[in-house]
């Protein structure tokens, strides 16, 4: 299928505006570029009933992060616990902020989003280290915070993504706590390893490139191995007695296969998996979700997938 209008306008409007590829920039600059990218966003309109300002102490580090409240919650709302995306380089809460507002209305649930530590400031494990420590401290703090804690998702885009499933099975394996679901949206799986089909077949045009891919590993790995489970949870040595996952893909990404060989494995594990694949665009249309047709059905479709998952009794 070919590129759905919307995003093929949105390329050409990115490619005619001459912005400098990501690969390309310094990191501080990569962080600029990427600011101004989300700047060209419409607003959304989403009605929430409020936000606040959070600082997750942890023995490891001190994490921003903004908590979001439905509107209307009948009792302490269940979290959606969420990673931005942005290569382990990019992104904040700032710039997510939008994504975070419509989840939360959408799923009538609380949104954590959590600004973990970055690369290359930050190599590996940290970003790992700091989206399970938020994960626990949330989880403590739930009855202070007006959240209810025993009904907790994880979530993320990319890189999140990556740091969503990698948080997931250290949550398994290192004493909890128990989560409901993941929401894996185009998750890195594979950091730094042998190119995919995708990653070959996308390797340029699609906004995201493999220079990209290649160039934020670099930063986010330094001289660690790429094939830790904890960097790439693909190569985890088991999958099962994870939670139920939505992992998104889209036909025209260089993570395509990667996100399609994780719900694989969890598939094999006997794991629940709903796959969420978009045949006619590209990485990271879900953040552009107030720009692009596809990125707004797949945000109702995640918040009608966490309404299932975290609603239920």
């Amino acid at each position: 299928m070919a590129l759905a209008p919307d995003v093929r306008a949105f390329l050409d409007q990115l490619e005619a505006g001459g912005a400098p590829p990501f690969h390309t920039l310094a990191p501080e600059d990569a962080r600029a570029a990427y600011r101004q990218l989300f700047a060209l966003l419409p607003a959304d309109d989403a009605e929430i009933g409020g936000t606040r300002e959070l600082e997750i102490t942890t023995p490891r580090a001190r994490i921003a992060a903004r908590l979001y409240l439905p509107a209307e919650p009948e009792g302490p709302p269940p979290v959606l616990i969420y990673f931005h995306g942005g290569g382990f380089v990019v992104g904040d809460i700032d710039t997510y902020d939008s994504l975070c507002r419509a989840l939360c209305a959408g799923s009538d649930c609380a949104v954590v989003s959590v600004e973990y530590r970055l690369a290359p400031e930050h190599r590996f494990p940290a970003a790992s280290e700091d989206c399970l420590d938020a994960t626990r401290w949330i989880a403590q703090q739930a009855e202070q915070l007006g959240l209810d804690g025993a009904r907790i998702a994880l979530g993320g885009d990319s890189a999140g993504g990556n740091l969503a499933a990698v948080t997931a099975q250290r949550l398994r394996d290192e004493g909890g706590p128990a989560v409901r679901g993941q929401l894996l949206i185009y998750p890195a799986t594979a950091v730094g390893d042998t190119p995919t089909a995708s990653m070959q077949d996308n390797a340029e045009g699609y906004l995201l490139t493999r220079a990209d891919v290649e160039n934020f590993a670099a930063h986010y790995l330094g001289d660690a191995a790429g094939d830790h489970p904890h960097a790439s949870p693909l190569l985890a040595t088991r999958f099962d007695q994870l939670p139920p996952a939505r992992v998104v893909t889209a036909e025209y990404d260089p993570l395509r296969d990667e996100g399609q060989a994780y719900a694989d494995v969890l598939e094999k594990a006997g794991v629940a998996v709903k796959r969420a694949h978009h045949a006619d665009t590209i990485h990271g249309f879900v953040t552009f979700f107030t720009l692009l047709a596809s990125g707004r059905s797949e945000v109702d479709a995640s918040c009608e997938w966490l309404r299932e998952v975290l609603h239920a009794a």
